[in-house]
């Protein structure tokens, strides 16, 4: 029997300590990333860096639009906003109960050119909905109720339905936040300076700073690391634990084996058929009883109460 439960551990453990690595590459990435103290400065760095490789930096400061966005429900301008609507409702199901449920009704995203300032410069950033670590802020959460008709509603319990109401979420990045971006520093065709996601490296949008970035990727780092020793040694256990089972049954089957052969050579052979057959028998009776083993040839730990008729 294969033993899944020290394989599942084993394999768990391989891929905590692949995460754990990961993390802590990222970590070392970014420590050695260009940190920009004041933005007017990204336009000297970009001058002097070498032009194959993508200059790599990260920046701070607070959000900004030109053409923010109105939010219709929170009443916030934004950059970003995410828009969602979710139909509630109680349905019928097949034991006679009424079990609550939603579906989604609308999912919608805008967004508008926008950038950091630190009161020195800007910088664009571009494509940061895709970008680790962006979390947009819950603008406005409401639940409208169900203002159905009365032959909408009788058709909708006809049918197994009770329409609850619609909760509208909006999510938004408003102007003003403060974001720490990790990405690839490049200038357009007009030279306007924009943060983008490198070919090869990392991409972060964060309210955090860069060193609790840092911080949080080694926690993980380390957290994934004693996960992975801790399913190692349980995994180990069970594989050594279902190996030794394996051997000690392994060799009860050698002893049965050898026992019951040994029982089978001391069989006295069987004489020809003729008239002094039951007297034969009687005998040979007699010395099976005494060369029979005292112990059970199954178990090979207590005697025999019981005997095979075949």
């Amino acid at each position: 029997m294969v033993p899944w439960g020290g394989l599942t551990c084993c394999l768990s453990a391989a891929a905590l300590y692949l995460l754990g690595r990961s993390s802590g590459r990222d970590a070392e990435v970014l420590k050695s990333v260009t940190r920009v103290n004041q933005l007017k400065d990204l336009t000297q760095l970009l001058d002097t860096a070498c032009k194959v490789l993508p200059l790599v930096v990260t920046v701070t400061g607070r959000v900004g639009s030109d053409t923010p966005i109105n939010c219709e429900y929170s009443g916030l301008r934004g950059v970003i906003v995410e828009e969602t609507a979710e139909q509630h409702f109680l349905k019928h199901n097949d034991a006679g109960s009424w079990i609550q449920d939603s579906a989604l009704m609308l999912s919608m995203c805008k967004e508008v050119p926008w950038y950091l300032d630190d009161g020195t410069g800007r910088v664009y950033v571009v494509g940061a909905r895709g970008a680790t670590g962006l979390a947009l802020t819950i603008g406005s959460e409401a639940f409208e109720e169900s203002g159905r008709s009365l032959v909408r509603g009788t058709l909708d319990y006809l049918q197994g339905l009770k329409m609850l109401g619609i909760k509208r979420i909006e999510r938004v990045l408003p102007t003003g936040t403060a974001l720490t971006v990790v990405g690839a520093a490049a200038k357009d065709d007009i030279g306007t300076i924009r943060i983008q996601r490198p070919h090869k490296g990392p991409f972060y949008v964060s309210h955090k700073t860069i060193d609790q970035l840092i911080a949080n990727l080694g926690k993980w780092a380390r957290c994934y690391n004693y996960a992975s020793v801790g399913f190692t040694v349980f995994g180990v256990y069970l594989l050594a634990k279902h190996a030794f089972q394996y051997i000690m049954e392994r060799r009860r089957h050698w002893e049965l084996r050898k026992r019951v052969l040994a029982a089978a050579a001391k069989r006295p052979g069987q004489d020809n058929e003729g008239s002094d057959g039951k007297a034969e028998i009687r005998s040979d009776t007699n010395k099976k009883d005494q060369l029979m083993p005292d112990l059970c040839v199954i178990c090979l730990e207590q005697e025999y109460n019981s005997v095979f008729v075949p």
